[in-house]
């Protein structure tokens, strides 16, 4: 089974073919999601890159952590598992800070 891996600091110019290239030379890459913002259309600066194994996602975190790529060091690290419960995930609620707002309008 594969092993999700969470890669921050990404320029906002870079795309998914050249994080799977890159990631592709430590080991098979089942697939590559960018992140990117709706409002804007631009990458939010972080993608998550799925490894084929474990033995290629530990390399990857290895080998990558801190790698430059264009003119910027990686982060990779083990993806957290994607929580459902999270509160105010629509519409830009964000929870207590969204309260404050709430209040003043």
């Amino acid at each position: 089974m594969g092993k999700k891996l969470y890669v921050g600091n990404l320029n906002y110019s870079t795309t998914e073919a050249a994080l799977s290239e890159l990631f592709g030379t430590v080991g098979e890459v089942s697939s590559v999601e960018l992140i990117i913002d709706r409002m804007t259309g631009r990458s939010k600066g972080f993608a998550f890159v799925e490894m084929a194994d474990q033995s290629a996602a530990a390399k990857a975190i290895e080998q990558l952590n801190g790698h430059e790529l264009e003119g910027r060091p990686l982060r990779v690290a083990e993806a957290r598992p994607r929580r459902e419960d999270r509160p105010g995930d629509r519409w830009g609620d964000r929870g207590s800070g969204s309260r404050r707002r709430q209040q003043q309008w």
